[in-house]
């Protein structure tokens, strides 16, 4: 099994976001966006319930079911808006549409087809890990703090870190030849 990229390229992120929405619903493209901001896990991403989002202080907070660890994620603009429109009469942000559902949350299965689906048109190896990745990797470009990544993705290890965002000896090699002091 081929390992999920993390998609480099912004304007990547936002051709998955309408297609998500095009070819399968909006409810797919607000995964896609929200995951890309809170950098959860999938199964996390999709089991937030109402009772653990704080609009007045802009925050998620919940327990990460592989870790156990307490996240409390501060809501950028774009994933407060999101959280915002999502906060109805549901359970969970994102429960199934489906009539044998009865009020569960969309499944990881389903959100793994269409990522890989979109994925397939837009030439990236897709994945529901490719949120987390994706946000990890422009962190890291953006701030060349391999620390405030790891910490935001609650890894213990920057190795672990760099291989998981997909920073290549390619990469590493691109920004020595960039800086020249």
């Amino acid at each position: 099994m081929k390992e999920v990229a993390a998609v480099k390229q912004i304007e990547q992120v936002q051709v998955i976001s309408f297609l998500l929405e095009k070819h399968y619903s909006s409810q797919f493209a607000d995964i896609w966006n929200l995951g890309i901001n809170l950098a959860l896990r999938i199964t996390d991403l999709l089991s937030i319930t109402k009772d653990q989002v704080c609009l007045e202080k802009h925050t998620i907070s919940m327990v990460e079911a592989k870790t156990g660890k307490t996240a409390k994620i501060k809501l950028n603009e774009k994933a407060l808006a999101i959280v915002s429109s999502l906060m109805n009469n549901t359970q969970y942000l994102f429960e199934s549409k489906s009539r044998n559902a009865n009020g569960k949350p969309l499944t990881r299965q389903a959100v793994s087809q269409a990522f890989k689906a979109i994925g397939e048109i837009v030439g990236v190896h897709l994945g529901t890990h490719s949120m987390r990745k994706t946000r990890g990797y422009h962190m890291y470009k953006k701030t060349n703090n391999i620390a405030s990544v790891m910490k935001m993705l609650r890894h213990s290890n920057q190795g672990t870190t760099l291989a998981y965002i997909g920073i290549t000896q390619e990469d590493i090699d691109n920004d020595f030849m960039a800086l020249v002091l």
